[in-house]
């Protein structure tokens, strides 16, 4: 029997549905609607974001979020017919979740992304 990725590949789809289920809205809450209606001041949530553990928290949900999608978009993709394309599609979705994973944290990490001049 040979040994496959698949069930990595699942746990992280379940990972990041459930992550993203509960963080996201949240999220947009805070940064949509709790910042512009003055609850909370632009400096303070500047310093919540600036502190470790809230990039840490943004750097999980968003490449939790972006293996869920790649799972669900190659399967969406096999589903509408693709499945001669199935190995290909499989690189180019995880590729993708990767690469914007190594970007969220590049930026996340950027000591130049939290200044304001």
């Amino acid at each position: 029997m040979a040994k496959s990725n698949e069930p990595i590949m699942w746990s992280l789809f379940s990972a990041g549905g459930m992550v993203t289920a509960f963080f996201v809205p949240v999220t947009i809450v805070l940064t949509s609607m709790v910042v512009p209606a003055g609850w909370i001041e632009v400096e303070n949530f500047r310093q919540l974001i600036a502190y470790p553990l809230t990039r840490l928290f943004l750097f999980v949900l968003i490449s939790l979020a972006l293996f869920h999608w790649a799972h669900r978009f190659r399967y969406a993709l096999v589903d509408l017919g693709l499945r001669n394309s199935a190995g290909i599609l499989a690189i180019t979705c995880y590729a993708t979740a990767v690469v914007g994973t190594i970007m969220a944290g590049f930026f996340l990490v950027s000591p130049y992304l939290f200044t304001y001049d």
